[in-house]
């Protein structure tokens, strides 16, 4: 073979690479072109940022969303998008470091509400930038808003005839208008115990409204935690030596500190643990109650830690998911009592929550439950 064959040969074979190159170029290409097309279709808005935290792409909606076109952001850093005020709410969201973020909502404007997330965009261990994703909820935060103005309303109304009807009812019982018979007294007792339980379900119904319409603490005000545990396990005596509950309150060995919080609304959030204790533990069982203080060793503050267990019925493991959500009543829990509203729990978590602590809980089905939330003090006096 002579060197002009040599050269023929690495010609084709040369030209076989570049073929297979410009191949493997336009499908990457067309793929790209896929890809771009996908998103620039998507009714949700997308931002990527590249590992230096700068924008190297915005979809169509996003542009839409914010009112700002691709060159305007593109390149710029975390502070330059500061000085665009419709990114502003966004930017302010994601921090500088452009933090992880999970459905949180943030309002653009009057007219527009949007939930954002936050994916990392990852290869192999190395982080490459981050994808932000942009839902509009606009109309299901206005569904939302509606719903809970009817609610609210709806209840207002229905407050002030059942109020009147009570007081009617209690003046039957107390022979302000007369003698009764004891088969007259039977009845008008049973009328009287259905006519609380739905002021009980109204009450729980514009607490929702309220916790909604993000008004719900009114008086903070600096307090004992263990009188409010008192006051509220007082209330429940009746009911427990009916049932000859056994209720164990153990203190900590040293006073609580005081801390500030919406007494009325603190003390709802025990009644509605202990309320379900006493409702779902079976006669002659048991309930505990366990006020601790914690100090972390990783930060200055201290948790107040209340935790109430029960040897009641429990929660089936494939419903816990749900507990804390409105209008939830686990399925054995039905068979046994259908006065419960399923509100209970949900008001309890918004009244922690609002006031910067925790709520949590273990159980086991026929085996109890123990219901535990924390109140970080230091926060609480600094904050509220």
């Amino acid at each position: 073979m002579n060197m002009l064959e040599d050269v023929e040969i690495s010609r084709k074979a040369l030209m076989n690479m570049l073929e297979d190159v410009e191949e493997a170029r336009e499908k990457a290409e067309e793929e790209k072109n896929k890809t771009i097309v996908v998103i620039n279709s998507l009714a949700d808005g997308l931002l990527v940022f590249d590992k230096e935290g700068e924008p190297s792409l915005i979809n169509p909606q996003a542009e839409d969303f914010f009112k700002v076109k691709s060159k305007e952001v593109i390149g710029k850093s975390i502070l330059e998008l500061t000085e665009i005020p419709n990114l502003l709410p966004l930017v302010e969201l994601l921090g500088r470091e452009i933090k992880g973020i999970f459905r949180k909502e943030i309002q653009v404007r009057e007219n527009l509400v949007l939930e954002v997330s936050t994916i990392s965009i990852m290869k192999a261990e190395e982080k490459l930038g981050t994808l932000v994703t942009l839902h509009d909820i606009t109309r299901e935060k206005t569904i939302e808003r509606i719903k809970t103005e009817f609610v609210s309303l709806a209840a207002h109304q229905l407050r002030t005839p059942l109020s009147a009807i009570k007081w009617t009812l209690k003046m039957l019982l107390d022979g302000d208008l007369g003698e009764i018979t004891k088969e007259q007294r039977g009845f008008l007792e049973k009328t009287y115990q259905s006519n609380e339980r739905m002021i009980s379900l109204i009450n729980d119904l514009l607490n929702i409204t309220r916790i909604e319409e993000g008004k719900y603490l009114y008086k903070p005000t600096l307090a004992d935690f263990e009188n409010i545990v008192y006051f509220v396990i007082n209330s429940f005596q009746e009911e427990i030596a009916r049932k000859k509950i056994v209720l164990d309150f153990q203190k900590p060995e040293t006073k609580l500190p005081g801390i500030t919080i919406d007494i009325e609304k603190m003390r709802l959030a025990v009644q509605n643990l202990l309320d379900n204790a006493v409702r779902y533990t079976l006669p002659r069982g048991r309930i505990t109650i366990l006020l601790e203080i914690i100090k972390f060793h990783d930060r200055d503050e201290k948790d107040i830690i209340f935790s109430i267990k029960d040897t009641g019925v429990g929660i089936p493991k494939d419903q816990q998911p749900r507990v804390f959500t409105k209008f939830f009543r686990g399925a054995n829990v039905m068979r046994m009592d259908t006065e419960g509203t399923g509100l209970g729990l949900f008001i309890a978590k918004n009244i922690i929550e609002a006031h910067g602590g925790k709520i949590w809980f273990e159980s086991e089905e026929r085996k109890g439950t123990v219901f535990y939330f924390s109140l970080p003090v230091k926060e609480l006096k600094e904050e509220l």
